[in-house]
């Protein structure tokens, strides 16, 4: 499957259908794309044997928000001048985990947030959709 491919069809519905059981419900019965955080050397080669999620931050805080994406292109629409987007797939126990290790910096959680479908969830809320 190519990068380009990633997709849920049944996150992409709920999102549209403004659907919270919905969402949960394909949270732990599909996949989510998750952005991945993508480090460049000096020579601008991107290194890293370990594959990370891309938190964003606030100017200011400690804090961090999750930006979760129904497919590859709603997370394209979001940063349309990134020439080295990379995503990732995660299942409801990968996110699950993520949520567990990471729950006291995380302040929000936003999927598909350009549009034209946008929710957000507080991280605990997800945690408990996804257990």
């Amino acid at each position: 499957m190519s990068e380009s491919s990633y997709r849920s069809e049944q996150l992409e519905q709920a999102l549209a259908e403004q659907d919270v059981a919905g969402v949960a419900f394909a949270l732990r019965h599909d996949v989510v794309v998750v952005p991945k955080l993508v480090a460049e050397g000096a020579d601008g080669v991107a290194f890293g044997a370990t594959e990370q999620v891309r938190v964003f931050g606030r100017e200011n805080t400690e804090k961090r928000i999750l930006l979760l994406f129904s497919s590859d292109e709603a997370y394209a629409a979001m940063v349309p001048n990134d020439t080295n987007r990379q995503v990732m797939l995660y299942d409801a126990a990968a996110l699950r985990a993520f949520l567990e290790v990471h729950l006291d910096v995380l302040e929000q959680v936003f999927f598909d947030i350009a549009g034209p479908h946008t929710m957000a969830a507080t991280p605990e809320d997800l945690l408990k959709a996804l257990r």
